[in-house]
């Protein structure tokens, strides 16, 4: 059984920065590609970024540019650093393959940027 716990979020003001965490535990990393996610208020869950086994990645929209995604295969991580971070980044973020299975969603990581 798979389970992804995700952790760093918090209150910044707009332009700093966080450092997001996933840690998996089982086999995740069988998986391959690996993603972070989000979800604003009223808002359906959507894509940020993706990596895959060998380390390419891919950003949506305006997240390009301000975040960045990495793993750690040999700590079952899976990071997300962002920066220059904006009140619109507001959302709950989670990780997950990509696409994403319905049983590995976990509780998320609450990110709050004031303006």
């Amino acid at each position: 059984q798979v389970q992804l716990v995700e952790s760093g979020g918090g209150l910044v003001q707009a332009g700093g920065s966080l450092r997001l965490s996933c840690v998996a535990s089982g086999s995740i990393f069988r998986l391959n590609t690996m993603a972070w996610y989000r979800q604003a208020p009223g808002k359906q869950r959507s894509l940020v970024a993706r990596i895959d086994s060998g380390g390419s990645t891919m950003y949506v929209g305006s997240m390009k540019g301000r975040f960045i995604i990495s793993r750690d295969n040999a700590k079952n991580t899976v990071y997300l650093q962002m920066n220059s971070l904006k009140p619109e980044d507001t959302a709950v973020y989670f990780c997950n393959s990509e696409p994403p299975r319905l049983a590995y969603w976990g509780q998320g990581t609450q990110v709050t940027v004031s303006s």
